[in-house]
């Protein structure tokens, strides 16, 4: 039975470690490889859930720390050109990731039930919770971890 926040937290935690299990043996050269057209390399999904993380704790530290912030939506495919994630070598990705993972989750841990329950207004999908923002977070990390569990494969 799922147990609320601390399940959530545990999930956040786990991320990086599947993640690293997941791209054990691949070579960065084989980690630029996107498995199609239009779609993302595992170097880009990992760079990209470390974005997402650092997205996560500004989100994070407003919705505690302001009343129902605007949080902002921004382009995911603009930011991975600028960024060249398909340049980054993997190893730094995954240590970038999990550093901004631990934060994110030392700052999620001491939230009691009022913490998940602040508020943001979110530009593309409205009123959102910080419980509900977590839950939103982790089910991309998932839909992340398969597609890089797919490439590492070699199955797209």
């Amino acid at each position: 039975m799922w147990g609320g926040p601390d399940d959530l937290i545990e999930m956040l935690r786990a991320t990086p470690i599947v993640m690293r299990a997941l791209v054990a043996g691949v070579e960065d050269e084989r980690a630029r490889v996107a498995p199609g057209e239009g779609e993302w390399s595992i170097v880009e999904i990992a760079a990209h859930l470390a974005d997402a993380d650092e997205k996560a704790i500004d989100r994070i530290v407003r919705m505690t720390g302001e009343d129902a912030p605007v949080i902002e939506g921004y382009d995911q495919v603009e930011l991975a050109e600028r960024r060249r994630y398909r340049e980054m070598k993997l190893s730094e990705v995954l240590d970038r990731f999990a550093r901004l993972r631990a934060e994110r989750v030392a700052l999620l841990e001491p939230l009691d039930a009022a913490g998940w329950e602040r508020t943001g207004r979110h530009t593309q999908v409205g009123a959102i919770t910080l419980l509900q923002l977590t839950v939103r977070m982790c089910k991309h990390d998932a839909i992340h971890l398969a597609q890089i569990a797919q490439a590492a494969d070699g199955r797209s």
